[in-house]
């Protein structure tokens, strides 16, 4: 099962236990896969239609917990597919509610996002990526979603794609944020857990590119010294040098590995890193005034 309905199911499972949320979940549902008309009489009409079983199981359920009316459910088999659609279909005053819910509670803003993404959402495989998204009818309906996400201190985004328009977050943060807000709690650890193991690779990834990097670096330092060292070496000798670059000059070429640290131990007189360093460069600085001459 994919991520996406790992979320799903979980959140298909949960019901809150007041009317209200209830009834602000019912309404996101309706809103994203459904219509409202009304019949000669005035009558509301609603009518519902979705591929998902759980999502057709959840929207009567709720329509049972809110409204003791009358429901009927319709399915059709795609023999070609072998696939079904599900149509709900339900009637009366008190559907004018779900119609024109007004969401304000922080709970049921919890319960309209939650109602939303069973409804209409998607969340990529967080092992590859980080992308989260509910897709809208209209314009209105996304930016009443948006400000609703964002009402949470996140950054909700849309974009249109093709008729619809698409709600959508892409930090892995602000994506624990949102699966927090719906209540998926076993997929927000999961994501939790995927989010670590990606930051740890990305860690040590980082620490061997830096180790490798210094280890080139300390390579190439050594070639050139060793570079010099020889070129003095070839061209006028050791006899003329001080005592303490002749020792440094010898002990390298002896050493060719060693890092400074280990150099400064191998010597006559043992010296630090910086000591060593500083001879290097002068031997350097010979070699360099050599090959000017």
């Amino acid at each position: 099962m994919s991520f996406s309905g790992k979320i799903r199911e979980e959140l298909l499972q949960h019901y809150a236990k007041a009317r209200h949320c209830n009834l602000a979940e019912l309404s996101a549902i309706v809103h994203m896969t459904g219509a409202f008309s009304q019949d000669k009489k005035g009558v509301c009409i609603m009518k519902l239609h979705t591929e998902n079983l759980g999502v057709a199981r959840k929207c009567f359920t709720l329509l049972e917990k809110t409204f003791n009316i009358r429901t009927d459910i319709a399915i059709r088999r795609n023999m070609s597919k072998g696939s079904c659609n599900y149509y709900i279909y339900a009637k009366g005053e008190e559907l004018l509610a779900v119609k024109n819910t007004i969401v304000q509670a922080v709970c049921c803003k919890r319960a309209y996002i939650r109602g939303a993404f069973i409804a209409s959402g998607s969340m990529s495989d967080p092992s590859k990526s980080y992308h989260f998204e509910i897709v809208c009818n209209t314009q209105d309906q996304a930016e009443h979603l948006k400000n609703m996400i964002n009402s949470f201190d996140m950054e909700a985004k849309i974009v249109s794609r093709k008729k619809t328009y698409v709600v959508y977050l892409k930090e892995g943060s602000q994506i624990v944020d949102i699966l927090n807000v719906m209540e998926a709690h076993v997929a927000l650890m999961e994501l939790e857990n995927v989010r670590i193991m990606k930051e740890m690779r990305n860690s040590v990834n980082r620490k061997v590119n830096c180790e490798t990097a210094n280890i080139n670096k300390t390579v190439s330092a050594a070639v050139r010294q060793i570079e010099d060292i020889k070129y003095i070496q070839d061209t006028v000798g050791f006899e003329k040098l001080p005592e303490g670059l002749k020792d440094v000059a010898l002990t390298r070429l002896a050493y060719r590995d060693a890092t400074l640290k280990e150099l400064g131990k191998l010597l006559e007189t043992p010296l630090g890193k910086s000591g060593v360093n500083h001879r290097l460069r002068k031997l350097s600085e010979i070699a360099e005034k050599l090959r000017e001459q």
